[in-house]
């Protein structure tokens, strides 16, 4: 038995959740999800708890059974607490600003450039080199963020770029020295 799978979901207050036909859908204060989950895959609401089960000890079953578990598990933890990424930007000149909804940035190109986040998606900066990316869905919090961090990601040589809070970038050292080609000519 999967050692995630079996655990089931607490529901907290606030939030409905309701099967249909194989679809999940989960209501809370932060919003509003849902699931189309696999066929062989069973889910049951009891008792103020959602409970994953599975058929058989098939290949397919045992890989769908926890993975359809702690989906709905981020679903509940989207619509009460939510999810969050925040994005440093480093470099000279380059900083972020909020521009109505649409997130403004300067990111060492010739022109600004724009991002639109879709709807359910909330991003906020904080001076002008932190972006905070937050929803109920996790999956799109954190395609956003790869999204924008696409945008310029960090490069190796000087480290300038857009990156994920705490993200290590490993640094290359550049050219060896100029005297080193010199040696050679008479």
């Amino acid at each position: 038995m999967s050692r995630i799978g079996r655990l089931s979901i607490a529901i907290p207050s606030g939030v409905a959740v309701s099967v249909v036909d194989h679809e999940v859908k989960v209501k809370g204060p932060k919003g509003e999800l849902s699931l189309r989950y696999a066929s062989p895959i069973e889910v049951a609401v009891d008792a103020g708890a959602v409970t994953v089960a599975r058929p058989d000890e098939g290949k397919r079953s045992r890989q769908l059974h926890g993975l359809t578990r702690t989906l709905i598990a981020n679903m509940v933890n989207g619509v009460t607490r939510g999810f969050s990424k925040q994005l440093e930007i480093q470099g000279v000149g380059y900083r972020a600003q909020m521009q109505g909804k649409t997130l403004g940035l300067q990111l060492g190109f010739s022109h600004p450039v724009s991002f639109e986040p879709p709807t359910g998606i909330d991003i906020k900066v904080e001076g002008t080199n932190k972006i905070l990316i937050s929803g109920a869905d996790k999956q799109q919090v954190g395609q956003i963020a790869a999204q924008i961090r696409g945008l310029r990601p960090p490069e190796p040589y000087k480290g300038k770029g857009i990156r994920y809070e705490g993200e290590r970038v490993r640094r290359k050292l550049g050219k060896a020295g100029k005297t080193a080609g010199v040696a050679g000519k008479k």
